[in-house]
């Protein structure tokens, strides 16, 4: 049995048990972290030096990192195709956009965008420095947007651990109250995103117990 110790309202979480519902695994997911505590605790941090989520056991292999949660299991349980392809040149191909989209874009959207408008007080956020944030994510819609083109996906017709890396921030980019500017095509590529179960189930949470008090 994979299990998975992070809470549900962990994005990060978020991307790892949804790529796992994706690959068709079961899965045990422990609360840990935030109002659940357990991530300082001695044991868990004898698995995870750290102290964050998600942190993931699977036999005797314990391994914290989203993305390298992922690819290893894509690596291990996958089927070689579209999600993760065994082709070394494809693989670098698909690996390249999920490395951009944990390093950049859900990195410079989590803390200065969403931290910001809703895990800030109204009163103590910086609206300079929150505009400037958006404006420089709409850079990287940009980049993503001529990426999918015409195709469904980030990598062309199917899913791949890109889409993984790189979707799940956009339910809470199209569920903030922020200005956004009009992109048809990233649009439609969360709309895409939002008919698929594993999306829906493992993305799609309410993140209220993270909201600041005075944030709206």
């Amino acid at each position: 049995m994979i299990t998975v110790y992070g809470r549900a309202t962990s994005s990060n979480v978020q991307a790892v048990m949804w790529g796992i519902d994706e690959l068709g695994l079961e899965c045990e997911r422990l609360d840990y972290g935030l109002n659940f505590g357990g991530n300082d605790t001695p044991e868990y941090l004898a698995m995870n030096p750290h102290g964050l989520v998600p942190t993931l056991k699977d036999g005797d292999l314990v391994l914290w990192e989203s993305c390298a949660i992922l690819r290893y299991l894509a690596t291990k349980y996958g089927d070689g195709g579209a999600f993760w392809p065994a082709d070394p040149v494809a693989r670098a191909r698909v690996d390249m956009w999920a490395e951009w989209g944990k390093a950049s874009f859900s990195r410079d959207f989590t803390v200065p965008i969403f931290w910001a408008r809703v895990r800030t007080a109204a009163v103590d956020r910086d609206g300079a420095a929150l505009a400037a944030a958006l404006d420089r994510f709409d850079g990287y819609l940009g980049h993503l947007e001529a990426q999918l083109g015409d195709n469904p996906y980030v990598m062309g017709a199917d899913l791949t651990l890109a889409d993984v890396v790189i979707g799940h921030v956009l339910f809470r980019y199209f569920d903030i109250d922020i200005s956004r500017k009009d992109r048809p095509v990233i649009a439609a590529y969360y709309a895409r995103l939002k008919q698929r179960p594993a999306f829906r189930e493992h993305v799609m949470i309410s993140y209220d117990v993270l909201r600041a008090e005075g944030a709206d």
